[in-house]
């Protein structure tokens, strides 16, 4: 094995440890599930590091990276809102920031060739804040400590992070996609003279 595969090795096993996540807080055995959680959550920052670093990056990893963070944030949501842990309004709204994300960078780069989609710090700060939500409410289900308060006062950061950065993100696109169609514009018109 290469050492530059580790990367995508780490990503690898965040995908298998979804399973057991989800297994795990379905059989209520928190305690466990918050330790496959956080060692889900180092091994995303570990193959990040490493591939930043090292300039270990692959085109598998572009890809099965941040659809392993999200199949785990996803799953953890779901399962916590069916357990009643979390208000399903939360899960409708987070998942249908990500679809408007994704789907705007496809509709984007079809019509534009946008080559990567570079993450804003507000939505930086929304997935620090749904991990922080996910550790919390595990936490508080193993240990039996964290106050509804606690938890309430971060399910609204998520919910207002999550709504900012996907106004954010599309306010963005949206200047862009003028800007090139004013650009494509000038282009016509300078060539027709």
């Amino acid at each position: 094995m290469k050492l530059s595969s580790i990367p995508n090795m780490l990503t690898i096993m965040r995908l298998l440890l979804v399973i057991p996540l989800i297994l795990l807080l379905l059989a209520e055995e928190y305690g466990v599930a918050l330790i496959v959680f956080v060692i889900a959550g180092l091994s995303d920052g570990l193959d990040g590091l490493l591939a930043k670093r090292f300039g270990w990056v692959s085109r598998f990893g572009s890809i099965a990276d941040p659809l392993a963070d999200k199949l785990l944030m996803v799953s953890s949501y779901f399962v916590l809102c069916w357990q009643s842990e979390l208000p399903w309004w939360l899960f409708v709204i987070i998942l249908l920031r990500d679809l408007v994300i994704v789907g705007g960078a496809y509709i984007y780069h079809d019509l534009f060739c946008l080559d990567k989609v570079t993450p804003i710090y507000l939505s930086k700060f929304n997935t620090f804040a749904q991990i922080l939500l996910v550790v919390a409410v595990i936490f508080g289900l193993a240990i039996d400590s964290v106050s509804d308060g606690f938890k309430q006062m971060l399910i609204y950061i998520v919910l207002a992070t999550t709504i900012g950065s996907g106004v954010q993100y599309s306010s963005i696109w949206g200047r862009k996609a003028v800007q090139n169609i004013k650009q494509d514009n000038y282009r016509e018109h300078s060539d027709g003279d």
